[in-house]
């Protein structure tokens, strides 16, 4: 079992940035690739960005140039940077964790076993 616990949502006004962090417990961190989706209001859960155990990383269209996704493996815990923010990124931020390590990574959720509870994330224009 893994634990995630997602951190450091809020608003702020469009153009503003704000960092989220999860943190994992439960099992071995550096053997799991890790995403991060988001979901708004009356919308589907969407790809934001992964990470795999390798340091592998990749960004939805929405995201690149803007989002930057790091992991701390000492610390167990993932980060998604997001800078340049608009109205439109505003969602429910969760973190997913993988059973195992890949070569490449996941932007499906089914691919992901774990999830946190999710972080509010409001962006105002």
């Amino acid at each position: 079992q893994v634990q995630l616990l997602e951190s450091g949502g809020g608003l702020v006004q469009a153009g503003g940035s704000l960092r989220l962090s999860c943190a994992a417990s439960g099992r071995t961190f550096s053997t799991s690739d890790m995403g991060w989706f988001r979901q708004a209001p009356g919308k589907e859960r969407e790809f934001v960005a992964y990470i795999n155990c390798r340091g592998v990383t990749k960004n939805a269209d929405s995201a690149k140039g803007r989002f930057t996704i790091s992991r701390d493996n000492a610390k167990n815990t993932v980060y998604l940077q997001m800078n340049s923010l608009k109205p439109e990124d505003t969602a429910v931020y969760y973190c997913a964790a993988t059973t195992a390590c890949s070569a490449f990574g996941y932007t499906s959720r089914g691919s992901y076993a774990y999830w946190g509870p999710g972080t509010q994330v409001t962006v105002s224009s």
